[in-house]
């Protein structure tokens, strides 16, 4: 098999005389998502170079200056992000109707919050919180619930390039060069994969490091060098760990944490 890896193309840079909407030069800069951007700049609440601009669509070069207003800065900083330890048997986000599975997120709810966090769970938590990085229904570990548009593309966007560490039971033998394509060289959906760090934690255990995050992507890749997973946990993502949060219960990110 090839171990030929082809390099995303890089991201051409923004021409700067060429003008673009104010919702996306925000959205790349990180200042939020395009979404948030539209409503901060339909309630006035963004300034380009120290003006106020309230036009949907409004276009600006790509060197402006940027700045919220107080209330918008506020509503950031009120974002909530929720970090929960999902077991095996709950789907990360709604499920199919008829399915007769039960969503993680009903496991966020005041008597399963772990440790002696001041703050507790209000109105206005839960709405419109989403997923970041899912787990399938047979897997469990470090499951994230945002409401920051920021985050989700941190972790999930196009170009992220944060770590997702998981501990894999497996059962199987593995040989050596089987354990090299395992770390660079396999293929899946027509698609080269980034490189990865695979390695035996013990006899039955393997821990895996990625960067991308393709629909069953470690039991896929497991499959195709011959081993069977039966047992998946995702124990960090970029600088969080799992850490000691039982299963089944949540916590609030704190703001002193980064991920």
């Amino acid at each position: 098999m090839s171990q030929y890896i082809k390099k995303p193309t890089p991201k051409p840079e923004l021409d700067p005389n060429t003008p673009l909407r104010l919702s996306k030069l925000m959205s790349e800069r990180g200042i939020c998502s395009r979404r948030e951007a539209d409503d901060y700049i339909s309630k006035g609440l963004v300034f380009v170079n120290g003006e106020r601009v309230q036009e949907l669509g409004f276009k600006v070069l790509p060197d402006v200056k940027i700045t919220l207003d107080t209330p918008a800065l506020r509503k950031q900083n009120s974002l909530v992000t929720i970090i929960m330890n999902k077991p095996v048997g709950y789907v990360s986000s709604q499920p199919e109707p008829g399915s007769g599975y039960e969503p993680a997120i009903r496991l966020i709810k005041d008597s399963t919050q772990f440790s002696n966090q001041k703050k507790t769970l209000q109105i206005g938590d839960l709405k419109d919180i989403a997923v970041v990085g899912r787990l399938d229904i047979d897997s469990q570990g470090l499951l994230i619930f945002t409401q920051d548009g920021r985050l989700a593309k941190k972790l999930i966007g196009e170009n992220s390039n944060v770590e997702k560490e998981y501990l894999v039971r497996v059962e199987g033998r593995l040989s050596f060069e089987d354990l090299k394509l395992l770390n660079h060289g396999l293929e899946l959906d027509g698609e080269k994969l980034k490189p990865a760090l695979v390695e035996w934690v013990n006899d039955e255990q393997l821990r895996f490091v990625l960067k991308q995050g393709k629909k069953r992507q470690i039991r896929r890749m497991c499959e195709m060098v011959g081993l069977h997973v039966t047992g998946l946990k995702r124990v960090r993502v970029g600088k969080l760990m799992l850490g000691k949060l039982p299963e089944g219960r949540w916590r609030f990110l704190d703001a002193d944490e980064e991920i």
